[in-house]
């Protein structure tokens, strides 16, 4: 492990997430008209509370141009929702497929596909009870 000696280096959240699509521009509209998410480099969210000033996660589109190889592979990605109702209501008004919801006890998940075909979680956390 390299950092700081004293132990104090460690993950404070998600970086983002890159990955190849077809049309990147398109992609980037569908995350911003959709879901509500936006920034000057792609979708970009903005996290209260961390150690720098200004922290976020970006979810990065790219066209096939060798910056994510060697990897491959399928994933999903896991968007936080503070109400998840509320938002699976206006994702259904926007005309959006919702695959599924469940009330796990700790949290509270709704599944969607974006365009690419890239499966989303929604996930609303419940404070008081952790898996």
């Amino acid at each position: 492990m390299t950092g700081h000696s004293d132990g104090s280096a460690r993950i404070t959240g998600l970086g983002g997430i890159f990955y190849i699509v077809k049309d990147p521009a398109a992609s980037r509209a569908w995350y911003r008209e959709v879901l509500g998410i936006d920034g000057e480099y792609g979708p970009q969210l903005a996290w209260a509370g961390e150690p720098c000033q200004h922290p976020y996660s970006l979810i990065s589109h790219f066209g096939d141009d060798g910056y994510i190889k060697p990897g491959t592979g399928g994933f999903m990605i896991n968007l936080r929702v503070n109400d998840l109702g509320g938002f699976v209501a206006g994702l259904r008004a926007k005309g959006v497929d919702i695959l599924g919801e469940a009330d796990e006890g700790y949290g509270k998940f709704a599944w969607l596909l974006d365009p690419d075909g890239v499966k989303i979680e929604l996930w609303e956390q419940v404070e008081d009870r952790l898996p």
